[in-house]
């Protein structure tokens, strides 16, 4: 269940597999891996093994343990009289020693073998990257590992003994041990490398008990937070133990030592001492108050009677340390205490594609119904995207373009259709013409020297292909078949309306009427209108030629 360490071991194995062997499969299942790890640091509740301090003594035990101090890390729920057990098997002959201080040099040179044991409380050595305050789950497996330093309190009596408050004059000696290697590591034990001894003032442990319960109290309430399934008992006896005037010795000793005009006269050094003790004192309201309040709401019916005697006591100790000390409050959800991201931003942030909007408009259009925003851990508000007033302008304007843009299609459209009722209309009458001037086509053989075709023509076959395209539409009278007469002019549009059809004179039957006279050869469908536009050309045949 050491989870920290197996994820320091799966990002030396991931950078291998990402940036070394390319190995995305195996990748991709470590990172699962870790995922679950980091998830278990969390949620799992995992056991704190205790320490034990073994000194071995006497001349009988071998020499690579004999008079030194070893540390031992216990199995899981292991008390110290079942470790005990287990090492004295390994020496029979052993004997226990009693007392818990430093035995003498009879002892050390003696021909038996003595064993000294007794529990030790590791010294909690957070890493660097913790500079903030983080979750108990997470600083609580630094509590027990990776850790090189252990400490062992036993409590001194100094001057006279006071019958009325113990707390006066009880003093506490503190050996701290140092081991050779950090526990737990390849062994489960390791020797003590240097010893060394302080004294803690009676006020200082004060201190120090203090802040032990304050934390012992906010972490529980933390784990009944995250885990609501836990079993009440515990934060029962705990709270009760603190509440209950019957119970506590707590800090009404520490007011009868430490808060007295007397001590603080023959103690004048203290006073901040003195001031910090009150300020825990202060702050361990509101985490009480959680407490209860989370025990109030997981009690059961048997237990409801205990529950409402306890909050009974905690309202009047409330209102006299409120009262002598100062309102302290604390944020009374992980959800405040975490903070969240305002929810128009979540919107924004996780809008599918398909549906994310355009513009700034549309997201405030969404969001303008439900609440935009939501305070966040800071206490300041975010504003809407946009303003409602602003966007109802910007929507009347998009509605008024789509109009606009309607509009624009129907003139188009209606251009259009005018276009091509132009266009039919041209055809119509082409076809009628067609059919009225069947009479009038030529079946002369061209000559195969063709001449070039004249500059007239040529422009009169360029505006027919305009009047096709572009020209306004006629008046309905130019739906009736065009005059006959005068023939030059007809067979020229005859004759541009069967190029631009892809239709040739040798195609059309009948017999033509009359030609004009002519005065040189030339292309029988290019018909001049004047005799000095036609270039002489080889003679006609003469059952060609036709008088006027």
């Amino acid at each position: 269940q050491m989870w920290e360490e197996a994820i320091a071991l799966g990002k030396e194995l991931a950078e291998q597999y990402e940036n070394e062997m390319f190995d995305y499969e195996q990748l991709s299942e470590l990172l699962r891996k870790q995922a679950q790890f980091y998830e278990n640091i969390v949620k799992v509740i995992r056991p704190k093994p205790d320490y034990f301090a073994v000194g071995y003594y006497g001349q009988g035990f071998p020499t690579f343990i004999r008079n030194k101090v070893f540390i031992y890390r216990g199995k899981e729920y292991e008390r110290r009289e079942d470790f005990e057990a287990r090492l004295l098997t390994q020496f029979p002959n052993a004997e226990k020693m009693k007392t818990t201080s430093p035995p003498g040099d009879d002892i050390k040179n003696s021909s038996g073998q003595y064993i000294q044991c007794f529990t030790v409380k590791p010294k909690l050595d957070l890493p660097s990257k913790f500079h903030r305050p983080v979750s108990e789950q997470i600083v609580s497996f630094y509590r027990v590992n990776e850790v090189q330093r252990f400490e062992y309190s036993r409590p001194v009596r100094k001057g006279e003994k006071n019958p009325d408050n113990e707390f006066a004059n009880m003093w506490i000696e503190r050996t701290i041990y140092v081991t050779a290697y950090k526990l737990p590591g390849i062994l489960r034990w390791f020797e003590v490398k240097s010893v060394f001894m302080v004294e803690i003032s009676p006020l200082e442990n004060a201190i120090e008990t203090m802040q032990l319960t304050n934390d012992k109290i906010n972490n529980m309430v933390q784990q009944h937070l995250n885990d609501p399934n836990l079993p009440i008992n515990p934060l029962s006896m705990l709270l009760n133990g603190i509440v209950d005037p019957a119970v506590m010795g707590g800090f009404a000793n520490y007011e009868k030592a430490f808060f007295t005009e007397k001590y603080m006269h023959e103690h004048p050094e203290d006073h901040d001492k003195i001031e910090k003790l009150k300020d825990l004192i202060a702050w361990q309201i509101p985490f009480l108050a959680e407490g209860i309040r989370i025990h109030g709401e997981k009690v059961t019916e048997a237990l409801r009677p205990f529950h409402e005697r306890m909050e009974a006591c905690f309202r009047q100790l409330k209102d006299k340390v409120e009262k002598q000390y100062g309102v302290r409050a604390v944020l009374s959800s992980l959800d405040d205490r975490r903070g969240s991201r305002p929810r128009s931003m979540v919107r924004s942030f996780t809008m599918p594609s398909s549906s994310r909007p355009l513009s700034v408009a549309s997201v405030s259009s969404i969001s303008s119904d439900s609440t935009p925003s939501r305070p966040g851990s800071d206490g300041f508000v975010l504003e809407p995207l946009l303003p409602k007033k602003m966007h109802s302008r910007s929507q009347d304007k998009l509605d008024k373009d789509d109009l606009d843009k309607d509009k624009k299609e129907k003139k188009k459209e209606k251009r259009n259709s005018k276009h091509q009722e132009i266009f039919d209309k041209e055809f119509k009458s082409t076809d009628i013409s067609l059919q009225q001037s069947e009479a009038v086509i030529l079946s002369e053989t061209i000559s195969p020297l063709r001449p070039q075709r004249p500059k007239s023509q040529v422009i009169n076959v360029i505006s027919s292909e305009r009047r096709f395209s572009v020209s306004p539409s006629p008046p309905s009278s130019q739906v009736t078949p065009p005059p006959i007469t005068p023939r030059t002019k007809l067979t020229s549009s005859i004759q541009s309306n069967l190029e631009l059809n892809g239709m040739s004179s040798s195609d059309i039957p009948d017999v033509p009427p009359p030609l004009p006279l002519k005065g040189s050869m030339a292309d029988y469908g290019n018909l001049m209108e004047s005799q000095d536009l036609i270039s002489p050309t080889t003679s006609p045949p003469a059952h060609q030629r036709v008088s006027p």
